[in-house]
């Protein structure tokens, strides 16, 4: 099943949570935190605005994204737990930032 969110909602694979504390205790799952973060993997064709142009969104498919942490409505798609939010709950989109090279001594 193929899934289009519709306006200016977006689908989110959230990111996996630590299974250690920094401690190095292994956190069961019904204790772990649910990330903040996660991957875009689709998105609604935008918003419209009061002349009834569509408003693209900024965000695209395969972005790294911070979003509120109690955002969205959590549904399960072929099997797959997702997370649907609209644009305004996401807070920003993470760059990934390219790993500085190793010096020769």
């Amino acid at each position: 099943m193929k899934f289009r969110p519709l306006h200016d909602r977006v689908v989110i694979r959230r990111a996996e949570g630590e299974l250690k504390s920094k401690g190095g205790i292994i956190i069961p799952d019904t204790a772990k935190e649910k990330p903040q973060e996660g991957e875009v993997v689709a998105v609604g064709p935008g918003s419209r605005d009061e002349t009834g142009k569509i408003t693209p969104l900024d965000v695209k498919a395969g972005d790294l994204i911070l979003f509120g942490k109690w955002s969205g409505t959590e549904v399960r798609i072929d099997g797959e737990d997702l997370l649907i939010v609209k644009e305004a709950d996401i807070m920003g989109i993470v760059e990934k930032s390219e790993l500085p090279a190793k010096k020769a001594a």
